[in-house]
């Protein structure tokens, strides 16, 4: 069984859209190199032939998984609760450290570090998840344990 994959309505679309993309254009254009290539000759030293097959493998994985996300996709809107779970944001301070620092829990295929978006399968993902504000949350890092406090769920 495979696992679900969170995503949000635009990470939806956005995926559709590259689906499309990649079963039209870019696998027309692999063909198209596939032909070319064949038409140079000796295929067993032909780079330009290899390439395009390797590519060809690439576009065949990405759109394999891209239907897989999509077929087991749970739709998830930003909202608010009273525990940490996919969709919410929360407010952590580490143990020591008078900053706060912002997450948004989103999917694997969402994720942004960048933009304070971290997988809920990744360790500080996880070490929240369920959690309720004023908990205390400890993960594993390559540095040690590592807590933080929930100073809030929005």
């Amino acid at each position: 069984m495979t696992d679900k994959e969170f995503i949000t309505t635009e990470k939806k679309v956005e995926l559709e859209q590259e689906l499309k993309t990649l079963e039209t254009v870019k696998r027309k254009e692999i063909l198209d190199a596939l032909e070319y290539a064949k038409s140079l000759g000796d295929l067993s030293e032909n780079a330009e032939y290899h390439q395009a097959r390797d590519d060809q493998a690439r576009l065949a994985d990405r759109i394999s998984t891209i239907k897989t996300i999509l077929q087991n996709a749970v739709i998830v809107k930003p909202h608010t609760s009273s525990s940490v779970e996919v969709g919410t944001t929360v407010v952590v301070k580490k143990k020591g450290d008078s900053a706060e620092r912002t997450f948004q829990i989103v999917g694997s295929e969402e994720v942004d570090m960048a933009a304070g978006k971290i997988s809920y399968k990744s360790p500080l993902g996880e070490a929240l998840l369920g959690k309720k504000k004023g908990e205390t949350s400890n993960f594993e890092t390559p540095g040690g344990m590592t807590e933080y406090v929930i100073v809030k769920i929005q």
